[in-house]
């Protein structure tokens, strides 16, 4: 028997490695929303502490360029929250751009895998018609020597 040959197994080769780094960039987009949205955590969690501290201040004393640096503080907390929201924003943007190019290589993988499955039984079919062939010409052989034996 022959051996099968895909003549675009070099383009599915190369779709394979293309789907292979889709993958990879999209755990890293991934692994870098996931960053942000910690940063993001860690910003509200100094924000609520800022707040509890600020409110803790004005309950005990009323020192007014102490409470005035809580609040300065709070407000440039609150805009690194904004900032740091705006960075997640982004990230999951580039996750969705990400997720959409790992999906468009897995169809293109996947159709050059379905090429190769529809050429290697139409290979299966060749080799079976020349097999069947090879047969019927062996019987047809042994019958006409059979009868100019009898």
């Amino acid at each position: 028997m022959a051996k099968f040959i895909f003549s675009m197994q070099n383009l599915l080769d190369m779709k394979e490695k293309l789907e292979e780094q889709a993958k990879n960039n999209y755990s890293q987009a991934n692994l870098r929303l996931m960053e942000a949205e910690e940063e993001l955590q860690r910003l509200r969690n100094r924000l609520a502490e800022a707040q509890e501290q600020l409110r803790l201040e004005i309950a005990d004393s009323l020192d007014v360029r102490s409470i005035r640096r809580r609040e300065n503080a709070i407000e440039i907390l609150r805009t690194y929250v904004r900032q740091q929201e705006l960075v997640v924003i982004q990230r999951q943007k580039d996750l969705e751009v990400a997720r959409q190019r790992l999906n468009e290589a897995m169809k293109e993988r996947k159709t050059y895998e379905k090429l190769r499955e529809r050429a290697f039984e139409e290979f299966k079919l060749e080799e079976n018609r020349k097999e069947q062939k090879e047969v019927d010409e062996l019987v047809s052989y042994r019958f006409g020597v059979a009868i100019k034996e009898a």
